[in-house]
């Protein structure tokens, strides 16, 4: 009797049992970032919107083009790149060249996840990548625009690539809290009300630690993500900053302040979390998550920049593959790390 065979055929990760799917994940991840867009639009006007719509688009143009040239079957529908255009906007400030987002969505795309195979093959974040990327053009990120609450000057009409004011190119900025806070200075100009709705200077997408939040839950709703990552992430920072305050001040200001500035929540949310680049077991996400909030606060005390996310979650992504194996469960007869235990010689007696 022949036995017919079946051959199972498993496609990179991410996986997902039905009836979900990458497309309804990234789906999801859209839905939860939408309200920091949008409040990102409000606070800095038009220009932020503009910035996304072209940042989307690029990001889509260069997996199509790149998938095509390569031969490669399209996966622009999966909406990766559209969550990967939204993030890289939103980690900018307002006021940066359109030509910069579109060479940093080139940068995440073609170069941090389509040459390692596209979706599931990459070993860094893309979104951070390319944000990352552009600290080839550092004086742009060494002013931010404020905010109308923060300035209140209104919004300032756009023409081209930089704001004009009275026919003449000009930007009003505000000091970020990070700044003051690498000062050793408690940013008491900003109120934790401020901090927490997203009244402050900033990149487009990191000014709401509100907003961030409600996205978050909505994903840990729908299951898209686990509560390990962002806690132990936001929780290491919070911990270090009361233990190990940078200024004068009481502990717990610090804390707070030091956990709803910068980008930790929209690092700690939705690109800690990412699949491709995050571990895949309990106690190794625990582990990536500390790990992530000790470079994040050893850079914003001890580095040459303000913030630190971007830099410790890309360091982190490079040694997931060691997480996940030192704490891949034991299995019988084996040890942690993937060795085995020698089987006893015949014999020999054995505990």
């Amino acid at each position: 009797m022949n036995e017919k065979k079946h051959m199972f055929y498993v496609s990179p990760s991410p996986h997902f049992h039905d009836p979900e799917d990458t497309r309804s994940v990234m789906f999801d991840v859209i839905l939860a970032l939408l309200p920091a867009l949008c409040l990102g639009v409000y606070f800095f006007g038009w220009r932020a919107l503009t910035l996304s719509l072209i940042s989307v688009a690029a990001c889509v143009v260069f997996e199509y083009l790149y998938q095509r040239i390569a031969h490669i079957k399209s996966s622009v529908y999966d909406l990766s790149a559209v969550v990967t255009g939204i993030l890289i906007v939103m980690c900018v400030p307002a006021h940066i060249p359109y030509w910069m987002v579109i060479v940093a969505d080139f940068f995440a795309i073609v170069v941090a996840k389509q040459l390692f195979g596209g979706i599931g093959q990459n070993f860094m974040n893309p979104a951070l990548a390319g944000r990352v990327f552009l600290f080839s053009w550092a004086s742009w990120f060494s002013a931010y625009p404020a905010t109308v609450g923060t300035t209140g000057a209104g919004r300032l009409p756009i023409i081209g690539d930089v704001p004009m004011v009275n026919g003449a190119p000009d930007i009003i900025t505000s000091a970020t809290p990070l700044a003051s806070m690498k000062e050793g200075v408690l940013p008491i100009e900003f109120s934790l009300r401020d901090l927490f709705l997203g009244n402050v200077a900033g990149s487009i997408g990191e000014v709401s630690a509100f907003i961030l939040i409600i996205g978050g839950l909505y994903l840990l709703l729908r299951g898209v993500i686990s509560a390990r990552i962002p806690l132990t992430y936001i929780g290491t920072v919070a911990v270090l900053y009361f233990l190990f305050p940078a200024g004068a001040g009481d502990r717990l200001s610090w804390m707070l302040y030091g956990i709803l500035s910068g980008g930790l929540m929209l690092g700690a949310i939705f690109m800690a979390t990412d699949y491709a680049t995050s571990p895949v077991t309990p106690v190794g996400q625990i582990i990536y998550g500390v790990g992530c909030g000790l470079i994040t606060y050893v850079i914003r005390r001890f580095g040459a920049y303000n913030e630190g996310v971007a830099f410790s979650i890309l360091i982190m992504n490079t040694i997931v593959w060691s997480i996940d194996k030192l704490s891949a469960p034991r299995r019988f007869g084996g040890l942690r790390g993937g060795k085995r235990q020698p089987r006893p010689e015949e014999g020999e007696v054995t505990k």
